[in-house]
């Protein structure tokens, strides 16, 4: 073979190694970019898809789902039952999610969820034991409400009428499964028969938060008996060294409730209603008579006072049967501990200001000066 050809065969030969590398770069090059293309794809889909599944189902869904934990439920469990319930997205990224944040001590029981709730309001909800959410809305019952009054203010906020909410709280088997309830607190004078509602009085004044759209009746009630006996109860004491019984007491709050504006009044006011029951004179207080007669009225008249009821305190001495209002702490604790005087007469000129007497001549002096101006 001469030197010519050789040079030739060999330049082809490396003209096509060069050309097969080239080729090999090419398709290297090729899959590299595709694998990385790939990987990139999956990787931006795998967190779409993760962080997906950590949002809510529909953020604006606030309708009530309850679910139930049943005792002894695993975290795999637990997240099958919420995935079923269409409260979270994806079973398995909440098993990662709290597996990964250290989340335990799920507790078992009957839950409201709404699919608006995030990850992390239900995992804390499932370990306290009740709902960790920000409040769709709040309602405020103001004091010195009667139970109509309140069933007015929640039928003008929620998905039900004044007349359903008056037929529940009226419902005998309701009122004796809340006595079970709630033993401590609702007792069975709230049934005696001359009773007009046996919840008058029990549902507390306060500002109630609300996480679902559409809590029902029993929620309501439920929530607000509980306020109540969170600040009763820790009077009872107090009361029975009054001789006054819990249902007593809170009768006695209500009155206070609706005679007096301030928390030194009140206690004053409360010191003469237990005067005068000392000395068994009736507490004859107008409000009791307008609750008797089931109307509001800017003046009490005298054939007001003579209405035969056993709530009007003129016409029986102590309290009356029940109590004709919600009320505020602070006529609960005056009550409890009232103020210690030596008045039996109060009255309260058109400003609210409020004089005391020790006899009944003081008192019309007072009322002559400050109520008739003869």
């Amino acid at each position: 073979m001469s030197e010519s050809n050789f040079k030739d065969k060999y330049k082809e030969r490396f003209k096509k190694r060069t050309e097969e590398a080239s080729t090999v770069r090419k398709i290297v090059s090729t899959i590299l970019i595709t694998l990385i293309v790939v990987i990139a794809v999956g990787g931006f889909s795998g967190y779409m898809y993760v962080k997906g599944a950590l949002e809510p189902v529909d953020p604006d869904d606030n309708s009530q789902q309850n679910v139930e934990i049943p005792l002894g439920s695993s975290t795999s469990q637990i997240a099958s039952i919420l995935e079923e319930n269409e409260i979270i997205k994806n079973d398995l990224i909440f098993r990662f999610y709290t597996k990964f944040n250290n989340e335990t001590g799920f507790q078992a029981g009957d839950y409201q969820f709404t699919q608006s709730m995030k990850l992390n309001e239900i995992i804390e909800t499932l370990k306290t034991g009740r709902l960790v959410k920000e409040p769709v809305f709040n309602v405020t019952v103001p004091e010195g409400q009667s139970i109509e009054q309140i069933a007015e203010i929640y039928a003008e906020k929620l998905d039900f009428t004044k007349e359903e909410f008056m037929e529940k709280v009226n419902d005998k088997t309701y009122i004796k499964e809340l006595m079970s309830q709630h033993s401590a607190l609702l007792t069975d004078a709230i049934l005696q028969e001359d009773i007009r509602y046996p919840l008058e009085g029990y549902l507390f004044a306060a500002t109630y938060p609300f996480y679902v759209d559409d809590p029902s009746i029993e929620q309501v009630v439920s929530k607000m008996i509980q306020k109540t006996e969170s600040v009763v109860l820790p009077y009872t004491d107090a009361f029975e060294a009054n001789d006054l019984t819990i249902h007593e007491g809170i009768t006695m709050a209500s009155l206070v409730e609706n005679e007096a504006r301030t928390a030194e009044n009140r206690k004053k006011i409360a010191g003469v209603f237990y005067n005068r029951i000392g000395e068994k004179m009736p507490l004859q207080t107008d409000p009791t008579v307008l609750y008797a007669l089931g109307e509001h009225k800017d003046r009490v008249l005298y054939e007001d006072l003579e209405v035969e009821s056993p709530y009007n305190t003129y016409h029986v001495n102590g309290l009356p049967i029940g109590p004709i209002s919600n009320f505020n702490a602070n006529s609960v604790a005056a009550a409890a501990e009232p103020a210690e005087n030596s008045f039996y007469y109060f009255l309260a000129d058109s400003e609210g200001n409020i004089y005391y007497a020790e006899t009944l001549e003081k008192h019309n002096e007072l009322k002559a000066k400050y109520i008739t101006g003869s």
